[in-house]
């Protein structure tokens, strides 16, 4: 079929409910008045997130990358922070904005994520944290992270943007590190359309937090630190409410569309899937291809053959953070100390992965590439 015939296949669409279930929502907040500022829906929001996902503080964030500034601003964090360069750009721009110094280390060729044997050689005097990524929503090596951090006395701040009701070694992975962030953008597994959140090792850290999500306001005539506007409104925190009742069908229908793929490119020369989690628990945030050199095309070619075919593939991550101009002039962006990460960047393409994807799209998707 042409790709006229057949409207275009995303890498994701967002999870919806019918617009009939969330207008109930949206009067209630409409004759309550209450749009923002920690309203009712916020509050039930943060709590129904706390008993999801199994952690005891939660504080809710308009986006994930305004969490991932305020996380850095709430360890104190300076000097140089241990990440990775295969990740979404505002990782690092997180860093940037609090004037802190990005050290990339390469990756894990296995999982994609920091490799902890990179990690003590990158250390310095400067250096203050860590901030790796749980990339694709697979869990990073934490038990070995959290030792180098603990004999260097780092802070560890998780990017589990990816990383939405994750369980690793029975509980979930956002329990890990000094702070975690998620977040709720539409293309994430479990959205609030724009969204975010810092889970807190703590209610001490957590009030912490949403002082500087808050201005800095402890009351309304007490500051106590240069804080940011960061805060969900009441819409968003209400929409999350509501997503939260199908998120578990929704996860039911990624792990079929993950298995889908997986029988119809087991066999296919030069295509590598990334290995599953084991025993941990899975989002199937995305499903990423490797094209390797025995496959008869180039990764662009694969890449443009899809797209002319109406699925709108993305080589997610390409380029890398480090080939960026505000970033490849540091010495650890060079790409001769990340060989794994430049490798997988040229070798990725993130397939289409969401609920509603049929089998018959997934299969024309796997036609396609085995053809």
């Amino acid at each position: 079929m042409s790709a006229k015939e057949n409207p275009p296949i995303y890498v994701t669409r967002p999870l919806l409910p019918p617009l009939e279930a969330f207008l109930p929502y949206l009067e209630q907040i409409w004759e309550g008045k209450w749009l923002t500022n920690n309203g009712p829906f916020h509050q039930q929001f943060e709590q129904a997130l706390c008993d999801h996902l199994g952690v005891g503080n939660v504080s809710l964030f308009a986006n994930g990358t305004l969490a991932l500034v305020t996380a850095l601003q709430a360890m104190r964090i300076t000097g140089e922070v241990i990440t990775t360069p295969y990740s979404f750009v505002a990782t690092a721009h997180s860093l940037l904005w609090n004037g802190i110094k990005p050290v990339f280390v390469d990756i894990d060729p296995r999982t994609l994520n920091l490799d902890p044997d990179k990690i003590e050689a990158a250390i310095t005097p400067q250096t203050t944290a860590i901030l790796p990524v749980h990339c694709y929503g697979h869990p990073c090596d934490v038990a070995r992270i959290q030792e180098i951090a603990d004999n260097y006395r780092l802070k560890v701040i998780y990017d589990a943007a990816h990383a939405f009701g994750v369980r690793c070694n029975g509980e979930s992975v956002l329990r890990h590190g000094d702070l975690s962030v998620l977040s709720f953008h539409a293309t994430k597994v479990f959205n609030t359309f724009e969204g975010g959140a810092i889970v807190s090792p703590d209610a001490k850290t957590k009030r912490h937090v949403d002082h500087l999500k808050n201005f800095g306001f402890v009351d309304e005539v007490t500051v106590v630190a240069s804080g940011i506007n960061g805060k969900m409104s009441e819409i968003n925190a209400a929409f999350g409410v509501l997503q939260l009742k199908g998120i578990d069908a929704a996860l039911q229908q990624r792990q079929a569309i993950d298995g889908w793929y997986r029988e119809g490119l087991k066999d296919v020369a030069g295509i590598d899937c990334l290995g599953d989690a084991g025993e941990d628990v899975k989002n199937y945030a995305y499903f990423p291809i490797l094209v390797r050199q025995a496959y008869p095309l180039s990764r662009d070619a694969l890449f443009r053959k899809l797209r002319d075919n109406g699925i709108v593939a993305r080589r997610y991550f390409y380029p890398l953070i480090s080939d960026f101009p505000m970033y490849r002039g540091l010495p650890s962006a060079a790409r001769a100390n990340l060989p794994v990460a430049s490798s997988a960047s040229e070798a990725v393409i993130c397939l289409p992965i969401y609920p509603g994807l049929t089998f018959e799209q997934v299969d024309r998707i796997v036609g396609l590439i085995r053809n």
